[in-house]
């Protein structure tokens, strides 16, 4: 039986991308998406290019019972779920002085709610089948360090590394490991795309000057591509990294270094 892969938030810009990626890895895929017609499209272009298998599930992630639902599906389907990345994310910048409240709690329902509902149902499903599985939440490198009007975001990210470790700490006696990927800024994503308005407005530049600005601040000189995150995605989730938990990764281009 194939190995499967879980990719929460898998239907578009760069959960499309790993999703597809994993399936070139030679997983089965399960695409999960809150857009259903997004994770289909992912789903069905997964079958027709490669010889995996693939399902489309149209779930919230903020959602305990649709949760529930969409990882009773996985297993009814592909049989198991040997690695699940966790992908969904928002965000919306502002000066704390104007950030709203519903704001807040959205950004943080999803970055982190969403990522501990998944990983308990899908610990759950680990050991009950005895697979030494892998747990990947992409992060960012603002839950590293503090981002200017991205008091929600970042603060969501900066408690996503303690629900890391600490599901680490709490599955380590299972082999399941637990790491998160801390990503510099995905230029060419839909959120960043998403937030160029506001990024000009706090940096106080033109819409088009704003790339520019995030990729003179990284050593290695451009931004996080989609391939950078999947490269170090397709090592954690492999048994060569067996001995590695708990762990924020970064992948910074050396913007951030610890």
């Amino acid at each position: 039986m194939s190995k499967v892969a879980l990719v929460v938030g898998g239907g578009r810009s760069l959960g499309e991308y790993l999703s597809k990626h994993l399936a070139g890895e030679g997983y089965d895929v399960a695409v999960v998406d809150i857009n259903y017609d997004n994770a289909s499209k992912v789903s069905k272009e997964i079958i027709e290019t490669t010889n995996k298998k693939s399902i489309a599930i149209s779930a919230d992630a903020t959602n305990e019972q649709q949760v529930k639902d969409m990882v009773n599906k996985v297993v009814e389907e592909l049989g198991r779920i040997d690695v699940l990345v966790y992908n969904a994310g928002v965000a919306k910048s502002s000066k704390i002085t104007e950030f709203q409240l519903d704001t807040f709690n959205w950004i943080v329902n999803v970055n982190l709610t969403g990522y501990f509902l998944c990983a308990r149902e899908v610990s759950r499903v680990m050991i009950d089948q005895g697979i030494e599985g892998s747990i990947i939440q992409i992060n960012s490198k603002s839950g590293k360090v503090g981002s200017k009007h991205n008091t929600g975001y970042s603060a969501a990210k900066f408690a996503g590394v303690g629900l890391t470790q600490s599901l680490a700490l709490d599955l380590a006696e299972h082999n399941i490991r637990v790491n998160s990927m801390m990503l510099g800024n995905l230029l060419d994503s839909d959120m960043f795309e998403s937030l160029l308005p506001q990024y000009a407005v706090k940096l106080g530049i033109k819409e088009s000057e704003v790339k520019q600005v995030y990729i003179d601040k990284v050593p290695l000189k451009r931004g996080c591509a989609f391939k950078d995150v999947a490269d170090v995605i397709t090592f954690y989730a492999s048994e060569n990294a067996h001995y590695l938990t708990g762990q924020s990764v970064n992948i910074t281009g050396g913007q951030v270094m610890h």
